[in-house]
C-alpha cells in the first residue's frame, strides 16, 4: 500500500492552527489570572509585612480601581483602615461590599461582621447593636453575641446583657452563671436608687440561687438588710456567705463584725474569724479580729498584739503600721512625722489589683473599670499577693 503524502500536507496546517489556539487560550487564561492577582496587590501585601501601612492602603487601593469587583480586597482593605482608626472610611467599604449583588452569601455575612466591628471600634453602639443583630444564624453568631454582651455592659443594659448570657450559655459557648449574677446585682442597685427595696431584694435572692458560690450577691442583700434594720438577717447572710465563698471573706470580715456587734454575735463572729485567720492570714480579717476583741473586751493594748502575731507569720509593713500607731515611742515627740511618713508608704500597699491589666485602685471592684473583666479583683490587697 503506497503512503498517501497528501494527508501530512493537510494535516500540518491543521495542527499549526490548533497549535495557535491553543496559545491564545493560554495567553487568555495568563491574562485572567494577572487580573486576578494584580501587581498592586503583592505590593500591598509586601508593605503591609514590612509594617509600612500608609503604603500598603495605596496599593490595595490602586488594586481596587484595577479591579473592583475583587471582594478580597475590600475585606483587606476595610481591615487595614479599622486598624488605623479611619472608621469612617472602612465602613463605606464595607457598606459598599454589601450593595453589591453578586455577592455570596458567606461573603456578605463576612463583610457584615467587619461592618460591626467597624461601628464598636466607632463607638457607635447602637449601629453595632442593629449591625450585630443581624448575624444570628450566622457562622459569627457567637462572635457576633458575645461582642453584644461587651455592647451592653458598656452602656449598662444589664437585661438585655442577661438574654445574651443566657443564649451564650444554652450554645455551650461558656459558664455565664457568675455574670448574670453580677447582672442582677447591678440591677438591684439601680432598684435601690429608685427606692424600689423590695424589688431591689428580690433581684438580690435570684442572683444567689443563679450562682450560690458568688460573694457579691450575698454582701449586697447582706447590706440591704443591715440599711432596713434588720443586723440579725444581715449577719446570717454574712455567714452563709463565709461557707460558700472561703477566698472572699477578706471582704466579708468588716460587715460581719459590725453586724454581728449589732446582733448581739460578736463572740460567735470572733471565733469564726480567728479560724478562719488561722487557715489564710489576712489583713482585713485581722482588722476585724481587733475591733471585734476592742468591743468584747472593751479597749485593751492586747487586742494590738494580734498585728504582732501576724508579723511573726508575713512580713507586712501595714500590719506594722497599725501597731506602731497605738505604741509609745522612745522618742514620743518624733511619732507624729514617722507615723505620717508609715502611713504614707503603706498606701499603695492597700490597694486592690487587677490580675487581668493590673489596674489598681483603693476600693474592691467587682468588674474593674480599666480592662471592664469581672471578678478580676482578688479579695485581698496589694500586698498580700
Amino acid at each position: 500500500m503506497d503512503f498517501d503524502l497528501s494527508w501530512i500536507l493537510l494535516g500540518l496546517p491543521l495542527a499549526f492552527g490548533l497549535g495557535w489556539i491553543a496559545s491564545r487560550l493560554d495567553l487568555r487564561q495568563l491574562r485572567i489570572e494577572n487580573k486576578q492577582a494584580p501587581k498592586a496587590y503583592f505590593k500591598g501585601l509586601n508593605f503591609l509585612l514590612n509594617e509600612q501601612q500608609d503604603q500598603a492602603i495605596d496599593a490595595f487601593i490602586e488594586a481596587v480601581q484595577n479591579d473592583p469587583d475583587t471582594s478580597e480586597l475590600h475585606f483587606a482593605l476595610g481591615n487595614l483602615f479599622r486598624r488605623r482608626g479611619e472608621y469612617e472610611r472602612a465602613v463605606r467599604v464595607h457598606e459598599h461590599l454589601l450593595s453589591r449583588g453578586d455577592l455570596s452569601l458567606s461573603d456578605r455575612q463576612r463583610a457584615q461582621h467587619a461592618l460591626a466591628l467597624d461601628y464598636l471600634k466607632a463607638g457607635l453602639l447602637d449601629r453595632a447593636e442593629d449591625a450585630l443583630l443581624k448575624l444570628e444564624g450566622t457562622p459569627f453568631e457567637a462572635q457576633a453575641r458575645l461582642a453584644l454582651l461587651a455592647n451592653y455592659e458598656r452602656s449598662r443594659d444589664w437585661l438585655h446583657a442577661a438574654q445574651i448570657a443566657e443564649k451564650l450559655e444554652d450554645s455551650n459557648q461558656g459558664s455565664f452563671h457568675g455574670r448574670l449574677a453580677h447582672y442582677l446585682c447591678e440591677q438591684a442597685t439601680s432598684c435601690l436608687v429608685n427606692q424600689e427595696v423590695e424589688q431591689a431584694r428580690a433581684l438580690l435572692q435570684q442572683a444567689i440561687a443563679t450562682a450560690p458560690a458568688a460573694p457579691r450577691p450575698r454582701i449586697d442583700l447582706a447590706r440591704l438588710l443591715g440599711s432596713q434594720g434588720n443586723p440579725e438577717d444581715a449577719y446570717n447572710t454574712l455567714v452563709k456567705s463565709v461557707e460558700s465563698s472561703p477566698p472572699a471573706i477578706p471582704l466579708i470580715a468588716e460587715p460581719l463584725a459590725r453586724f454581728a456587734v449589732g446582733s448581739g454575735h460578736a463572740l460567735e463572729a470572733l471565733d469564726l474569724l480567728k479560724t478562719n485567720y488561722e487557715l489564710s492570714p489576712s489583713l482585713d480579717v485581722l482588722d476585724a479580729i481587733v475591733a471585734l476583741e476592742a468591743t468584747v473586751a472593751g479597749p485593751s493594748p492586747t487586742a494590738r498584739d494580734w498585728y504582732v502575731r501576724h508579723l511573726e507569720r508575713e512580713p507586712s509593713l501595714v500590719a506594722a503600721a497599725k501597731w506602731i500607731a497605738g505604741e509609745k515611742l522612745e522618742h514620743e515627740q518624733f511619732h507624729p512625722q514617722v507615723q505620717r511618713a508609715l502611713d504614707h508608704a503603706v498606701k499603695p500597699l492597700t490597694r486592690y489589683r487587677c490580675a487581668a491589666c493590673g489596674f489598681e485602685a483603693k476600693q474592691h471592684f467587682w468588674q474593674c473599670p480599666g480592662c471592664q473583666a469581672w471578678d478580676s479583683y482578688p479579695a485581698r490587697r496589694v500586698e498580700e499577693l
